[in-house]
């Protein structure tokens, strides 16, 4: 365990951040190692494996409900120096993650198909895409476990064990990949299928790991048989925080695959362009989403321990070095956006679709970083509702004029960028002013004690 509730503040965010950065980066390579071989099989298999792939969107939602909800708990629970209830609480959290594995796994095979079917340009892509998810599901399943006992080592202030994890599962993935999808040595390759494959082997590799240094190393919480038969009570408060944290990722499914719906007509090579550029898009976010994951437990602990104005210091420290990192990523975007695109398709259609997906949606980077750290904010006061509330606006400034705009005669895809742009600015702002009614609210209910 590391108290984050003395020290410099801009100190702990670069030491928790540098470590979570380089372990998402990792993650974001498990899809684009996938990518990178299934690129060669065709726009069909691009679009089909892009479009699947929003599918993580929902399961990413289920794990932010486990992760969100654990890192807050166990912060504060430290924060407050009470070992017992964080271990209580990461042990619930594993009984809600068995629930979701089953969950997702039936959920996952019994509509994949209707799924794709209604987003696939054509034949090809929902093949592609069905294909792709019947392998791929096993893996996103155990992301739940994965997730879990990575958000309980960062309630505690310990990133490492995770990041360690998490680029061996990558190394692991990137081995895999060539010879399962295209056949490297064995000369049978799996295509899509070993897209699926790869991943999932990589994800059941890591949740070992992560037992084994739980059951080894792990001296703050650990599994304890006494605290592992459900209490709804408990549930209750991991939920409480973590739906609405969830439901922000849930949003984000519906939205991207809205732009699906709107693009669809487009053709395979508009599907695979935004599938490449959003792709690309969520690696360059890592930067502001690291940021974000540390702003959570140190803001979390000190927000247990009653130090308000280290809660404040935690925002403002975060919320600049990622508005920093952002604008310097929205300046290679502007410069050479096509130099990410080729890397993975040389299709002219793509790579033209792509580029300009990425040159306009470049310019919604410092507010999406922003966007990022009042999430994590929240999560530390241990209300996620006003976050969700934000991510939620997007359906009536984004969605819904997305859809009536693509229905006007000489309707172009970056009418849709653009209309991106201008409501990840209205929500970064709508984030910024609710943070602030939560601080107003949560932060003067009693006096600073022990700030150092």
């Amino acid at each position: 365990m590391q108290d984050l509730t003395t020290g410099s503040i801009p100190r702990h965010v670069v030491k928790m951040a540098m470590p979570i950065a380089l372990s998402m980066l990792f993650q974001a390579l498990y899809v684009l190692i996938d990518l990178y071989f299934v690129s060669r099989l065709g726009k069909d298999a691009i679009a089909g494996v892009a479009s699947a792939g929003n599918v993580s969107f929902i399961v990413m939602a289920l794990t932010q409900m486990l992760g969100v909800g654990t890192v807050a708990l166990i912060a504060q629970a430290v924060g407050r120096k009470d070992q017992n209830d964080a271990n209580l609480i990461f042990n619930q959290s594993l009984l809600l993650a068995a629930l979701c594995i089953a969950i997702t796994l039936v959920f996952g095979y019994g509509v994949s198909g209707f799924y794709m079917q209604r987003l696939g340009a054509d034949a090809a892509t929902v093949h592609a895409g069905t294909t792709y998810l019947h392998w791929y599901l096993p893996g996103l399943a155990l992301q739940f476990a994965l997730i879990t006992m990575g958000s309980a080592l960062r309630g505690t202030g310990i990133i490492m064990p995770g990041m360690i994890v998490q680029m061996a599962t990558v190394v692991i993935n990137a081995l895999l990949a060539p010879v399962l999808i295209a056949g490297w040595l064995t000369g049978h390759p799996f295509g899509v299928a070993g897209a699926g494959m790869a991943t999932s082997l990589a994800i059941t590799a890591g949740v070992v790991m992560m037992l084994f240094y739980f059951v080894r190393m792990e001296k703050y919480v650990g599994f304890d048989r006494s605290q592992m038969h459900a209490r709804i009570a408990v549930w209750k408060r991991i939920l409480a925080i973590g739906l609405p944290a969830g439901g922000e990722f849930a949003l984000m499914f519906v939205v991207v695959s809205v732009v699906y719906f709107i693009i669809r007509d487009f053709g395979a090579a508009a599907q695979a362009g935004y599938g490449v550029g959003s792709r690309v898009m969520q690696s360059i976010f890592l930067p502001a989403m690291a940021v974000a994951f540390a702003t959570a437990p140190i803001a979390g602990q000190n927000v247990g321990a009653g130090h308000h104005d280290r809660v404040r210091d935690t925002f403002r420290s975060a919320a600049l070095m990622s508005s920093m990192l952002m604008l310097l990523l929205t300046l290679m975007c502007q410069w050479r956006p096509e130099w990410f695109i080729r890397f993975f398709t040389s299709d002219p259609a793509v790579v033209a679709v792509g580029t300009q997906f990425l040159q306009i949606i470049s310019w919604n980077f410092v507010a999406s970083g922003i966007i990022f750290t009042c999430s994590g904010m929240f999560q530390a006061l241990g209300n996620t509702v006003p976050s969700l509330l934000s991510s939620a606006s997007r359906l009536i400034t984004f969605a819904l004029p997305g859809i009536l705009l693509s229905m006007r005669p000489g309707f172009e895809l970056k009418h849709l960028w653009y209309l991106s742009v201008a409501t990840v600015a209205v929500q970064a702002c709508t984030s910024v002013w609710l943070l602030r009614g939560q601080f107003q609210r949560r932060l003067v209910a009693r006096p600073e004690v022990g700030v150092s």
